[in-house]
């Protein structure tokens, strides 16, 4: 079973704010002591955390759901309580975080240590010092926490690697990968050895390094779904530039020239940016037959098909990497490329659509009436579902604000219009209260 893992969805819920308390002052020598609840703390977040020694998000395979814990409730003497402290889940650099339902972006971790909120915890009640006036200077009422944020989210990594060797199965990718680096891929004579991404770091003779990822092989229609290519192709996005490996003995019976267009429309069908990346042509097996002939009609076909007859030639660079000859060259010349590349911004349209957003109002009503089989009435709605949260029923004042809050919103007549009469019974959420004309 392949210990790698890169796309995933969980669940996050935010710690709920401590409860406020209703207290008042009890001293023999201060009369009419007055209030003396303290507010609740703060629920804890759930903040996504860079670690830069992960390289898969295997650790949310079994384990989908995180809670951060809830703020402590307030206590008398107007002590408030502690907030909680925040939940940090570790996830590898390179991480991509979505909204699951809304599918928007909430963040791209890169950089080790970086750091994200994905769930945002509860505020805490106020206790009863909040509400004294001097209309009410004793008054029993308190709220409870704010419940915590609660969402579930989709997390995709897509590897940080300077450049991606890409090409058909059994062109020698692998090879090549522990031929110029440390790391030991597994190699085959059959295809699609490779079934997880490779790293690799590579350092040249002049002391230059860069990071390099062997990609499981594509074949044609990996972007539609075949074979293994549509569960990595998104681990090129990254990459600022693109080894195009090539078996140029042409021994499967495949015509070079064309596995090279096959793997370019690959490219661009999963995302068009990707062909805006330079590509260095890797002429792989030379040492085999009929290899140098098929290099001469590659390059003839290649410089018949550029369309601009001033635009610099793709380079082609010739290497077996069984023998590893021609491979120092083309390390020089991808480590050349790469310092005159700049990175490719993944989602900088969509973050930019973010900040222009921030501030919008939702259109939609504070609370929705719906009717029940049994003919009683449902009310529902984020605001009044949270509002309804935290009261605290337990005191008499704190229930007469809660149907004055109701009354605001324009509940009471809300369900008049809807036929509403005395004595009907509404729910929300589980529990159920009588209509009072």
């Amino acid at each position: 079973m392949s210990m790698f893992l890169d796309q995933v969805t969980i669940d996050v819920k935010a710690g709920k704010g401590g409860d406020g308390m209703v207290a008042f002052r009890r001293e023999k020598y201060v009369p009419d002591g007055g209030p003396a609840g303290g507010d609740g703390g703060r629920g804890g977040d759930v903040v996504f955390v860079v670690d830069e020694g992960l390289r898969t998000l295997m650790d949310f395979r079994f384990n989908r759901h995180f809670k951060a814990p809830a703020g402590e409730n307030g206590m008398s003497k107007g002590m408030h309580g502690r907030g909680s402290e925040d939940l940090l889940v570790k996830v590898p650099p390179g991480t991509t975080v979505r909204d699951a339902e809304t599918g928007s972006l909430i963040g791209d971790l890169i950089e080790d240590g970086q750091s994200l909120v994905v769930a945002k915890g509860g505020r805490g009640g106020r206790g009863n010092i909040r509400f004294a006036s001097p209309r009410n200077p004793a008054p029993e009422i308190a709220e409870n926490g704010e419940p915590g944020q609660e969402r579930r989210i989709e997390m995709e990594l897509k590897v940080l690697a300077d450049v991606g060797l890409v090409g058909f199965p059994s062109v020698g990718k692998s090879t090549l990968l522990s031929v110029i680096s440390a790391a030991r891929p597994k190699i085959g004579a059959y295809h699609f050895t490779t079934l997880v991404p490779n790293l690799g770091m590579v350092t040249t003779n002049d002391g230059r390094s860069f990071v390099a990822a062997d990609l499981p092989g594509l074949i044609e229609g990996a972007s539609q779904g075949v074979g293994l290519g549509t569960q990595f192709l998104r681990h090129i996005e990254r990459t600022r530039v693109i080894l195009h490996v090539i078996d140029m003995s042409g021994m499967e019976g495949r015509d070079p020239y064309e596995d090279y267009l096959a793997i370019n429309k690959e490219l661009a069908e999963h995302n068009l940016r990707l062909l805006e990346r330079p590509q260095i042509i890797v002429a792989n097996k030379m040492d085999m037959p009929d290899a140098e002939e098929n290099l001469k009609v590659f390059k003839e076909k290649l410089a018949a098909e550029q369309e601009d007859e001033f635009a610099e030639p793709i380079p082609v660079f010739p290497i077996s990497g069984v023998t590893r000859k021609g491979i120092e060259p083309l390390l020089s010349a991808t480590a050349d490329l790469l310092e005159t590349t700049s990175e490719f911004p993944l989602y900088d349209e969509e973050l930019e659509e973010e900040v222009v957003n921030y501030g919008y109002q939702s259109d939609e009503p504070e609370f929705t009436i719906d009717r029940a089989p049994d003919a009683s009435w449902i009310l529902a709605g984020e605001k009044l579902e949270k509002l309804f949260e935290m009261t605290n029923f337990g005191h008499d004042e704190t229930i007469m604000r809660f149907a004055r809050q109701l009354r605001g919103m324009g509940v009471d007549d809300a369900l008049r219009a809807r036929g509403a009469k005395d004595g009907d019974i509404v729910h929300i959420g589980k529990y159920e209260f009588e209509f009072v004309e």
